[in-house]
């Protein structure tokens, strides 16, 4: 894992001038990876680490959105619930994403519909909206100071791609999803600050927020209900069994059901959940404030993504930054630098920022499947796991949650439909599965260039 705090020495982007504030940086301590959204999170209460035994209905590994989601849902039921997480609360890929609630997955339902059959893509199609909707509410609810704004779009660089909006927008309606509108060039100009776009999608019911801040509220949230989360507290072994025993360094937890939600962070806790994923990292850089210099620059506040297969996503912080990610690399290895990695992008989008200073750079991890489609299932009758959200996490990890949280009470029809995809190794197994993934990515990649 990456992460790098620029320096206003000039080394990075644009120098600091003589009278400029310093720009901000993170509290000295290695809790977060000390990226824009640890610099500005919200104050969280101290979490002991687990020391001696505790009982629960249900423990659960990993504090990020997944086993938030459904510990707090658990919790809202009644449910006597102990999170366990090795490090901090949104620690991962949930406190370092774009923070953009993108609906559907990353395979497309027309897709699921003509490899898995009408009835599993009827049954994902009717939750494919409902993850934002779960967030939104949370919000509400809640409290949650996370800066949401409503709104985003799906941009088209080259003609193949405005057609593939068009079919999608259709796709979308066709499962009861009302909220889109397409934008020509010059809408699509007019809302994004940039000439690089031929069309774009505009789904209303979509948006942004900073997705540390989410994650910690959620977990305050959970707390306000009588739920534990210990953090300093990395899982070694589960004891599978009636009841389970979960174990940590200094402790474990019995309990009567257990989620495994560590995704890319799970490690080889479960090898049979690694065996089947691969760990890749993503880059997002955060520049200076723009102010008014550049208010054409995402005037209307979306979030955009564009539509080539290794995509570029960005969107204004509140504090008026550009958070600008794309990028992946296979294996999640550590890039050594990545503003050397972003910057080229950013400025083929916006060239007006070519001198703007970068001011924060991180990476983080996400999981992909060879199907593109999260795997949920059951390690044991009373073991779940759900993972793989292969870069539309954090919509989906609100959905699961629920869905988790309603087999948990006996309700086991939506969570049967995820459980019913078929699992699939990577070709060449563990030692060749980058490898092999680079080369098609490096296909699709080359295809998006050089479209027109």
């Amino acid at each position: 894992m990456q992460t790098t705090v620029f320096s206003q020495s000039g080394q990075h982007g644009r120098p600091g001038q003589p009278g400029q504030a310093p720009h901000p940086r993170p509290a000295t301590n290695d809790t977060h990876a000390p990226s824009y959204y640890a610099a500005t999170a919200l104050p969280q209460p101290p979490r002991p680490p687990l020391r001696g035994r505790a009982e629960a209905d249900v423990a659960v590994i990993g504090a990020g959105y997944t086993g938030l989601s459904a510990a707090l849902h658990l919790a809202e039921a009644g449910f006597r619930v102990v999170v366990l997480e090795a490090r901090r609360v949104g620690w991962g890929a949930s406190g370092r994403n774009g923070g953009q609630l993108v609906h559907s997955y990353s395979r497309d339902l027309d897709v699921i519909e003509a490899r898995h059959g009408v009835d599993t893509a009827r049954a994902l199609g009717s939750m494919a909206f409902e993850g934002a909707a779960i967030i939104k509410q949370r919000i509400r609810h809640y409290g949650i100071d996370c800066h949401f704004r409503p709104g985003g779009l799906f941009a088209a660089i080259n003609s193949r791609q405005v057609d593939q909006l068009a079919h999608h927008k259709a796709l979308w309606e066709r499962f009861g999803h009302a909220e889109l509108e397409m934008l020509d060039t010059g809408q699509c100009e007019a809302a994004v600050g940039s000439t690089r776009y031929r069309a774009a999608l505009l789904d209303r019911s979509a948006g942004h927020v900073h997705p540390l801040r989410l994650a910690q509220g959620e977990a305050q949230a959970f707390e306000s209900l009588g739920g534990v989360i210990h953090e300093d507290s990395t899982v070694t072994r589960i004891e599978r069994g009636e009841p389970a025993v979960v174990h940590t360094a200094d402790g474990e937890v019995q309990a009567r059901y257990v989620i495994v939600a560590g995704n890319a962070y799970l490690g080889g806790l479960v090898p049979e959940l690694a065996a089947r994923t691969m760990p890749c990292g993503s880059q997002v850089v955060a520049t200076e404030p723009l102010g008014e210099r550049f208010a054409e620059i995402l005037p209307q506040n979306l979030c955009v993504e564009d539509c080539n297969f290794l995509l570029d996503y960005f969107r204004l912080s509140a504090d008026r930054r550009l958070l600008y990610g794309g990028g992946v690399t296979y294996g999640a290895r550590d890039p050594a630098h990545v503003e050397a990695m972003i910057r080229p992008k950013l400025l083929k989008t916006f060239p007006q920022l070519r001198d703007v200073r970068i001011d924060f750079g991180w990476t983080g991890n996400f999981l992909l499947t060879l199907s593109r489609l999260p795997e949920v299932g059951r390690l044991s009758p009373n073991i779940y796991y759900s993972q793989g959200c292969s870069g539309h996490g954090v919509t989906f990890t609100h959905l699961i949650g629920r869905v988790l949280a309603e087999a948990l009470q006996g309700q086991a029809e939506r969570f049967d439909a995820f459980a019913s995809l078929p699992h699939y190794p990577f070709p060449g197994g563990r030692l060749l599965r980058v490898p092999f993934t680079a080369l098609g990515a490096f296909w699709y990649d080359l295809r998006d260039r050089l479209q027109r």
